[in-house]
Parts: structure tokens; C-alpha cells; sequence
């Protein structure tokens, strides 16, 4: 493993929103180290060192994702398997984690734009659960904050979410995936084709734009 991806928007309106939990399980993994996040305009995003791991938030709003990771990697000729991305996802609840070595974009439009710009599905992800929304309010759901009863459970996995990237990066997905993945198995690990249209019409056309999905 050489580069952890955490998926989010940029800018103060979106901090501790739902989109944002690949944002926060690296911010709280740099804290933890003592390490900290530089900008760095050519990749379009924050950098960060940890031992011989690089850590990047790409800037580029959600959709354009890939153009930042894909410039990164590229640059170093780190192939997609050396790559984890972690990123939320509404079908798992809110305290559950699941690692995919590999996969579609599930409707998600940041895992979309990093399939795109890598011209591969075959990256390792870690999906943090943020729990479903009610029908029709999928953008509202996870461009809010969590509600105050799940803020204890959220810090929670934030401190597991950070060990589980931990240990995938040192003994790979598989064996991280057979300790992390079993915590609120959900009913169903697939949004409706409803909720995949919903996300799929709602997206960041471009950075000038102030609703990141």
C-alpha cells in the first residue's frame, strides 16, 4: 500500500457532514500521528506523510475526484491495487465497516470520477457507514452533519476506521477485511436502484458549485 484517499469537499460548509467521513477518519489519523496536511496545488489537493505512506484529501470537490488522485499516482507510477480509498456509504449503517478490494462506483460519485481517471475498478476501498435516508432526501442526508445521538458512535468508528486503514496497509485488505468487517452487518449492502438514480442526478458539475456530492 503507497497512497490512502479520503473522499470529501472542500471548505468549512461541509466539515462534519456525512460525505465528509473520508475527510474525517484522515484527519483523525494525522492527529493521532503528530503528522500534518500541506496543501499542494499541482495534485489539487492535502498531502500527508506517514512512514512511507502518502495520505491525500483531494480538493477538487467530490466529483472531480480522480483527477487529483490519478495526477498523484501517476507522478510516482503507483498502480491502483497500492491505492486505498475510503469513502461513506449510505447503504451501511452508521458504526459499520467493509472492506472491497475491488468494484463498481455503487452509485457514488467520487468512486465514479477515481474509475474514471484511473481506467480501473480494481482499487481497495473501505466504506464507512452513514447510515440510510428517507426517500427523496438523499442529497439533504449526506450533505448534513450526524445527528447528536450518533456523534458518540461516529467517534468511535473514526478510532476504528483509522486502525482498520492501519492494518490494511500493512498486512493488505484481506486479512483487515476478516477482523473489520463484521461489526452491524446491514440488510442490505446495495442501495435501491432509487437511491443509485438520486445520486446519480445530484453531483458537483464543477468546483464553482456549492453543493459537493
Amino acid at each position: 500500500m503507497k497512497l490512502i484517499i479520503g473522499l470529501g469537499n472542500p471548505g468549512k460548509e461541509y466539515e462534519g457532514t456525512r460525505h465528509n467521513i473520508g475527510f474525517e477518519v484522515l484527519d483523525q489519523w494525522v492527529r493521532e500521528a503528530g503528522a500534518e496536511f500541506e496543501k499542494e496545488r499541482k495534485w489539487e489537493g492535502e498531502v500527508a506523510k506517514i512512514g512511507a505512506l502518502t495520505l491525500l484529501k483531494p480538493t477538487t470537490f467530490m466529483n472531480h475526484s480522480g483527477r487529483s488522485a490519478a495526477s498523484l499516482a501517476r507522478f510516482y507510477r503507483w498502480t491502483p491495487q497500492e491505492i486505498l480509498v475510503v469513502y461513506d456509504d449510505v447503504a451501511l449503517p452508521v458504526g459499520t465497516l467493509r472492506f472491497r478490494a475491488s468494484g463498481g462506483d455503487g452509485g457514488h460519485n467520487g468512486i465514479k470520477s477515481l474509475i474514471q481517471h484511473f481506467g480501473s475498478k480494481d482499487f481497495p476501498r473501505l466504506k464507512v457507514g452513514v447510515g440510510s435516508a428517507a426517500p427523496g432526501k438523499l442529497v439533504g442526508h449526506v450533505l448534513g452533519t450526524f445527528a447528536p445521538n450518533e456523534r458518540d458512535e461516529v467517534q468511535n468508528t473514526l478510532a476504528r476506521a483509522v486502525q482498520a486503514v492501519q492494518l490494511a496497509a500493512s498486512v493488505g485488505v484481506t486479512s483487515a477485511a476478516n477482523k473489520f468487517n463484521v461489526k452491524n452487518k446491514p440488510k442490505e449492502e446495495h442501495p435501491s436502484d432509487d437511491e443509485q438514480e438520486i445520486r446519480r442526478s445530484n453531483c458537483v458539475e464543477h468546483e464553482g458549485e456549492r453543493q459537493g456530492h
